[in-house]
């Protein structure tokens, strides 16, 4: 049985200025559409935020959702915290998806 699996992840603008925060099931696919601005008039299409700084995983939907809304109330600083972390050099994760 294959099991599905759910992340939760942070983008960024190449100036760290902007963090968008998502959920999915499918991290690299989204990413890409991020990074191609497949949604013209999107967020993160207007604010050229495609760069993958932060990630995590489940395997349960509603935990996936809870957390995302955990972090998107949490404060800029809690996010830059997060990040920090994780990937101390804020550099592009989506390669090594």
């Amino acid at each position: 049985m294959e099991y599905r699996t759910y992340q939760v992840y942070i983008l960024t603008n190449k100036n760290h200025t902007v963090l968008y925060t998502g959920v999915t099931s499918n991290l690299g696919l989204r990413v890409e559409q991020h990074k191609t601005k497949s949604n013209q008039k999107s967020f993160t299409a207007r604010y050229n935020v495609d760069l993958l700084v932060y990630y995590e995983q489940f395997f349960d939907i509603g935990e996936a959702i809870e957390r995302e809304k955990q972090i998107k109330a949490g404060s800029r600083q809690k996010k830059i915290d997060l990040i920090n972390s994780f990937n101390r050099e804020w550099k592009d994760l989506y390669d090594d998806l």
